[in-house]
């Protein structure tokens, strides 16, 4: 398995907010963690990207433990975080945003060659590439905050609640690109509000409740499963 959690738990304060939580990603995946707001399933993108340690239980990426690793160096290891929010720097230019994530790596040619395949994926953002960032849209902000991830050439893509703000149809054209991208070879770990969503494009999927793992199983499936559908999914399988 490329990424390994095993039974980490983890607090905000006094307040535990991942009970002995175990999941795994292989090379190649897409992998969608849904549930209710507060599950805790950003609290799970957090502790593998180094923002909150675990008091106990083990993170690790091709064997290698990330507990207690700070995130840059995580980033370094090969795991890329875009962020609830897009985290984008609004007075910077689009190539500038994409060229912060390329910070891990000294190449020159290498980073102007990701970039360009940045580019090459979202043609509206070469479009724009002199533009500050806080003049996109929703949709090519969350572009640009996935480009960005993908300039660091990550083994694994941590993404944060991609379509949150986003119209029906971006959200569609964001799904796409997200199936798309994993295609080309990125493995992808996804925190998704739109449980439908989440669940069409994955190849498995864990279900949180309070903290902890209440169901997983392959996403085609998960998607016909009754409490899935009345719970998430807004309906009953017959």
């Amino acid at each position: 398995m490329l990424l390994c959690i095993e039974n980490i738990n983890v607090y905000y304060g006094n307040i535990q907010a991942l009970h002995d939580v175990s999941l795994t990603v292989a090379k190649g995946e897409i992998v969608s963690l849904i549930g209710a707001n507060g599950a805790g399933k950003s609290t799970i993108l957090k502790a593998v990207s180094g923002i909150l340690t675990p008091r106990s239980g083990r993170i690790l990426l091709a064997d290698k433990d990330l507990v207690g690793v700070s995130p840059h160096r995580i980033v370094r290891m090969g795991v890329s975080l875009v962020p609830e929010g897009r985290g984008i720097f609004a007075n910077m230019t689009v190539r500038d945003n994409l060229e912060m994530g390329a910070f891990t790596r000294n190449s020159r040619e290498e980073i102007e060659k990701s970039v360009a395949e940045v580019f090459s994926l979202f043609p509206q953002l070469r479009e724009r590439a002199s533009q500050s960032a806080g003049t996109l849209s929703g949709g090519e902000q969350q572009m640009l905050a996935i480009g960005r991830a993908m300039v660091a050439k990550p083994d694994v893509v941590l993404l944060d609640e991609p379509s949150m703000g986003l119209s029906p149809l971006l959200v569609r054209d964001i799904f796409l690109l997200i199936r798309e991208i994993n295609r080309a070879g990125t493995t992808i770990l996804l925190v998704e509000q739109n449980a439908f969503m989440a669940l069409s494009v994955a190849h498995r999927a864990y279900v949180l409740e309070t903290g902890a793992i209440a169901l997983t199983g392959i996403a085609s499936e998960l998607r016909q499963n009754a409490k899935v559908r009345a719970a998430y999914l807004g309906d009953v399988a017959e």
